[in-house]
C-alpha cells in the first residue's frame, strides 16, 4: 500500500513526489513521459533555471526525485481509479493494479491545434501562448493573435509590453463596434478573415495566409487552442470541474484538494494560469494537502 498514487510526473507530480520522499512517505508516480511543453524550446521565468529546455529540468528532477528511496518513477499510463480514502486502486494500461491511500492527479491538459497548416509546426517556438513565458525574445518584432474568445481583446493591451505592432486575426469570428474601436484607437490592426496557413521555416513563423489570398508578415503569432484533460479520471471519479476561457479544469480547494475525499489535483488540470512555475506552487500544495489529511 502506497502513501499516495500520483498520475502524472511532469512539473507538478515530480514536485509533490520530492517534497513527499523528503517526508518519507510511499509514493509511486506514474507517467506517461507527454509533458505538454515538450513542443517548447526552452522555458522561462523560472528562479535559476531561465531558459532552459523543459525536457533538461524534467531530466535533473526525475534524476533527483529518484534517489528518494520511497518514491517509486513508474513509465505507464493510469486506465482506472476507483475506491476510498485509504484504499485507492489505480490500473495501468498494461494491467498492473497499485494500491494507495490518497491519489494526486496531475496528468495535465492536451491541446488541440487548429487544422491550420504550420500550426502545430511552428506551436512552441513562435506560435504562442504566453507573453511572459516567450514574449521577451520576440519582443519589438510583428505580432499576431488569432481571436478565440472575449478573453482575447484583453491580449494586445498586454501584449503593448513587448511590441507596438499587433494584429489581431478575427478568424471568421465577430466582435462589437465598440471593441473593435478602441483596439484601432490602440493601433491594433484587425483581420476579419479566416486564416488559412502559417508559414514558417522550422518552426519560424513569417507569416500567414488568409482565406482570399492576403498574406501578412509576422515573426510571432500568439494562440489559445482548446484543451482537454489528458486522461479521463476526474470523471471517473465524478470530479467537480470549472470551466476556463480555453476548455475545463478540476475544481480544488486551497490546498488542492477536489471534490471527492482523499483525491489532490495539481498543475494545468487545475488553473486557466498555465506555466511551470505555477505547475510546481500546486505540486507543492497538494503534497501537503495529502500529507496533513494523513496525519489526523
Amino acid at each position: 500500500m502506497q502513501d499516495v498514487i500520483i498520475v502524472g510526473g511532469s512539473f507538478a507530480g515530480l514536485t509533490a513526489a520530492m517534497q513527499l520522499g523528503r517526508a518519507r512517505r510511499k509514493v509511486t508516480v506514474l507517467d506517461t513521459g507527454l509533458n505538454r511543453n515538450r513542443y517548447a524550446e526552452h522555458a522561462h521565468n523560472i528562479f535559476g533555471h531561465d531558459g532552459t529546455p523543459p525536457g533538461d529540468l524534467l531530466a535533473v528532477a526525475r534524476q533527483q526525485v529518484g534517489q528518494y528511496p520511497t518514491v517509486d518513477l513508474v513509465q505507464g499510463k493510469a486506465t482506472t481509479i476507483a475506491g476510498e480514502p485509504d484504499s485507492f486502486v489505480v490500473t495501468t494500461e498494461d494491467g498492473r493494479t497499485i494500491d494507495g491511500r490518497r491519489v494526486i492527479l496531475s496528468y495535465g491538459i492536451v491541446d488541440e491545434f487548429p487544422a491550420i497548416p504550420g500550426f502545430a509546426e511552428s506551436w512552441g517556438k513562435t506560435v504562442i501562448h504566453c507573453p511572459f513565458c516567450h514574449g521577451y525574445e520576440v519582443a519589438g518584432t510583428r505580432w499576431g493573435l488569432v481571436y478565440s474568445s472575449p478573453m482575447s481583446l484583453h491580449g494586445p493591451v498586454l501584449y503593448a509590453n513587448w511590441t507596438d505592432d499587433i494584429t489581431l486575426f478575427l478568424d471568421g469570428n465577430d466582435i462589437i463596434d465598440e471593441e473593435r474601436a478602441k483596439l484601432v484607437k490602440r493601433g491594433v490592426r484587425i483581420v476579419d478573415g479566416k486564416l488559412a496557413a502559417i508559414h514558417h521555416e522550422g518552426g519560424r513563423v513569417s507569416g500567414v495566409s488568409i482565406e482570399g489570398g492576403e498574406r501578412i508578415a509576422l515573426e510571432a503569432l500568439y494562440a489559445h487552442p482548446r484543451n482537454r484533460p489528458s486522461a479521463d479520471l476526474h470523471a471517473q471519479l465524478g470530479l467537480d470541474m470549472k470551466d476556463t476561457p480555453t476548455g475545463t479544469m478540476v475544481a480544488v480547494d486551497a490546498m488542492q484538494l477536489t471534490s471527492r475525499p482523499g483525491i489532490y489535483a495539481a498543475g494545468d488540470l487545475t488553473t486557466g494560469m498555465h506555466s511551470v512555475t505555477f505547475a510546481t506552487n500546486t505540486g507543492s500544495l497538494a503534497a501537503m494537502g495529502a500529507l496533513q489529511s494523513m496525519m489526523v
